[in-house]
């Protein structure tokens, strides 16, 4: 496929476009400072670009198969960020005739799974999501701007991420959130992202996944 790639000097990103690569992929990735993605390949096009600007977006989308963002606040001071960047990527994809949308966000924007721990669900989760309500307000905001949208769109929501290597090997439940997952390395993330890019039961769904 064809597919742009954005926040691709994350952790999250670089893994999806060495991945994208490796599986025969062709891979725009957007980024703010091309320093920041340590990976040289013949189909991968490295854009500069404002991720919060359609505009700045389009000529990265044009002719593209699917959009992959692996944008999220990475600190406090970064709140707001993915759903304002989200917003100037759906317009982008609407002039630009493209269908398919794959966003990273995280387990605690979506509900409790059945069978999860009563620590985890009664002290863990409550306290992440007090201590960093700005992001995961963000991704909220983010996943109802999605969810509002004409898009073929799939958001993956892992747990805490690792920099453990890829396995291919975890847990996945399509619709919700996976009971008592704890961890997923950014790579197996990365792996599920590509992964849900041709599977029709996954289009416009929320799909968690961990180990």
């Amino acid at each position: 496929m064809k597919l742009t790639v954005l926040g691709a000097t994350g952790g999250v990103g670089k893994e999806v476009v060495r991945q994208a690569l490796d599986a025969g992929h062709q891979v725009t990735a957007v980024v703010r400072d091309p320093a920041r993605l340590p990976v040289n390949h013949s189909a991968l096009d490295v854009v500069t670009a404002d991720v919060t600007v359609a505009g700045a977006l389009r000529p990265a989308f044009a002719g593209r198969e699917a959009v992959i963002s692996c944008l999220g606040p990475r600190t406090r001071r970064d709140a707001g960020i993915a759903s304002t960047a989200t917003r100037a990527i759906l317009k982008a994809m609407e002039t630009g005739d493209v269908r398919r949308l794959v966003v990273v966000s995280a387990v605690p924007v979506g509900p409790m799974p059945e069978g999860e721990s009563l620590w985890y669900s009664k002290i863990a989760l409550p306290l992440l999501r007090r201590l960093l309500r700005d992001g995961y307000a963000d991704l909220g905001a983010m996943e109802e701007e999605i969810r509002r949208s004409a898009t073929e769109w799939t958001v993956v929501r892992p747990p805490r991420l690792t920099d453990k290597p890829l396995t291919g090997r975890y847990r996945r439940v399509v619709g919700g959130n996976v009971p008592r997952g704890y961890t997923i390395s950014r790579a197996d993330t990365a792996h599920a992202m590509l992964a849900v890019l041709d599977d029709p039961a996954t289009v416009k769904q929320a799909v968690g996944v961990a180990y």
